[in-house]
């Protein structure tokens, strides 16, 4: 089973590094959908069926939390789990994005075994079964 991924970060190299990651985590077959702020993220949303959004929580326009905030609020997205992917340590801010509905969230860097516990945690034991011709444990993003 392949899901369709939405990526949200105002760095193209890190949503290059998450995808690969995700890749390496035996993602590989899955749809990705990029964006480089929350407002993108939501016309996306509106244009692309997406099984997991994957956000960054600084971008410009609209930031990670608000973006969750509002997906929340409207009734096609509010069931859409989010992910928080970030080098912010405040437990305070990690703590606002749980309480306002965040699936869950990892901290750069970060490994594929990471995320694809992460991601089976999440929307269940689906991830491509087919070998990557890297080991995982080459990866540390």
């Amino acid at each position: 089973m392949t899901f369709s991924i939405l990526l949200v970060d105002d760095s193209m190299p890190m949503r290059a590094v998450i995808k690969k990651a995700f890749k390496a985590a035996g993602y590989s077959n899955s749809n990705y959908h990029e964006a480089a702020n929350g407002v993108e993220a939501l016309e996306k949303l509106k244009n692309n069926w997406i099984d997991i959004v994957i956000t960054d929580f600084t971008m410009p326009q609209m930031n990670g939390l608000e973006m969750l905030v509002k997906m929340k609020q409207n009734d096609l997205f509010k069931e859409i789990p989010v992910v928080v992917v970030t080098t912010e340590g405040s437990r305070e801010k990690i703590d606002q994005f749980m309480k306002s509905g965040a699936a869950g969230y990892i901290k750069k860097p970060f490994t594929p075994e990471q995320i694809r516990d992460m991601i089976t945690n999440i929307l269940g034991e689906s991830h491509d079964n087919e070998q990557s011709d890297e080991s995982d444990s080459d990866f540390d993003f």
